[in-house]
C-alpha cells in the first residue's frame, strides 16, 4: 500500500497547535514526532526548529481533498514563523514509528512515548503520552513551564484540579506526585486523551476525567475556538481544592479568577499558564483583586507560569 507523507518542521509552541488544528480533520492515519535533526548546512532561522513532524495518509480516492484541507490548517503556522512549509511526498511503505520523544521536564519528570524502552533514574517519574490531537504534548514550554511548577507545589494527599487537561500530561504528573486529581476539559477530544494517559500511566484510581468546566468556564464556549455541546457540565466551585493549575489562554484566566477564589481551600495555590510575558500584569491584577498573591513563578523566553496564593484575610 502507498501512503501519502507530508511532513514540516517546527518550533516548540508549534507542536500542540499542530496536533490541535489537525483534530478538525476527520482522519489521520498516524502522527510521528522526532526531534529535528539540523543538517551539515543550515541557515540561521533553521536553528529555530525543534521537532520534525510527519502524517501519513493512506494513498487513495479523497486524499487530494484531505491533504488540502491539512495544507489549509496549518498554512497559518508557516506565514507566522512557527513551522516551514508542508512538504509532499509519495512513498510505498509508512516508516515503523521511531519517535524519539524522550525528553526530561524539571527534575524528575521524563516524557516518553508509551512503546519505549528507558531505564529509570533514581527519583524519576516517568509520564508516557501518546501523539495527541489535544493540547498538551509536553512539547509546549507552557506545559513544561507547568510541569516545573506542579514539582514545586504538589505535595502527597493534595485534592488538585487540573482546568483544560488538554491530552492529560499535567494530570497524571499531579497523580504521581502522590495527589488525587480532577481533570476538566470542555473538548471531548482532551477528555479521551487524558482518560487515554491515565489509564496507560496506571493512575485512574487518582484521576478523575470529567467533560466540564470550572463556574463560569462554560458559558465562555470552546476556548480553542472548536466545538463543544451545547452546554457541558458546570463544577461549581466550592473551596475544595488545595491547588489548582490551568494551561489555559489569558483572557480565561482573568475571568475565572473570581471562580478560583472560591474553588481553592484557605492559602490555596492556582498556577496560571498558558500565555506570555506580555499578559502577566494584567493575569496578576486580576488575580491580586480577587485576593491572591504570586509566590513563584517559571520562564522559558517569552512564556512564563505564575503560582498564586490565596491569601488569608
Amino acid at each position: 500500500m502507498s501512503w501519502i507523507e507530508l511532513s514540516l518542521n517546527a518550533t516548540h509552541e508549534a507542536v500542540d497547535w499542530v496536533c490541535t488544528l489537525l483534530a478538525d480533520v476527520g482522519y489521520i492515519d498516524d502522527i510521528q514526532i522526532a526531534n529535528y535533526r539540523q543538517p551539515d548546512r543550515a541557515t540561521s532561522h533553521e536553528n529555530d526548529w525543534a521537532f520534525t513532524i510527519c502524517l501519513y495518509l493512506p494513498n487513495e480516492v479523497g486524499a487530494n481533498s484531505q491533504l488540502e484541507k491539512i495544507a489549509d490548517l496549518l498554512s497559518p503556522l508557516h506565514r507566522t514563523g512557527l513551522t516551514t512549509a508542508l512538504e509532499i511526498a509519495t512513498i510505498e511503505g509508512k516508516p515503523v514509528e521511531g519517535r524519539d520523544r524522550t525528553h526530561r521536564i524539571g527534575q524528575r519528570f521524563v516524557v516518553l512515548a508509551p512503546d519505549t524502552r528507558y531505564q529509570p533514574q533514581p527519583n524519576d517519574i516517568l509520564l508516557r503520552l501518546e501523539t495527541s490531537l489535544s493540547f498538551g504534548s509536553g512539547f509546549h514550554p507552557a506545559t513544561r513551564l507547568s510541569l516545573e511548577l506542579l514539582e514545586r507545589h504538589v505535595r502527597p494527599a493534595m485534592n488538585v484540579l487540573d482546568l483544560g487537561c488538554g491530552s492529560g500530561i499535567l494530570s497524571v504528573a499531579i497523580a504521581k506526585l502522590g495527589a488525587t486529581v480532577l481533570a476538566l476539559d470542555n473538548d471531548n477530544i482532551a477528555v479521551q486523551s487524558t482518560q487515554t494517559a491515565v489509564q496507560q500511566n496506571g493512575v485512574d484510581s487518582q484521576v478523575t476525567v470529567i467533560e466540564g468546566s470550572l463556574g463560569q468556564g462554560s458559558d465562555l464556549g470552546h476556548w480553542m475556538g472548536g466545538t463543544t455541546q451545547e452546554k457541558v457540565a458546570t463544577i461549581a466551585p466550592a473551596a475544595e481544592f488545595d491547588l489548582i493549575v490551568a494551561n489555559i489562554f489569558a483572557r480565561v484566566h482573568i475571568a475565572l479568577t473570581p471562580d478560583f477564589r472560591q474553588a481553592v481551600r484557605p492559602s490555596g495555590i492556582v498556577i496560571a499558564a498558558g500565555f506570555t510575558i506580555d499578559y502577566a500584569d494584567e493575569v496578576t491584577k486580576a488575580f491580586t483583586e480577587a485576593g491572591f498573591e504570586e509566590v513563584d513563578r517559571a520562564r522559558s523566553q517569552e512564556w512564563v507560569a505564575l503560582a498564586y496564593r490565596l491569601i488569608i484575610v
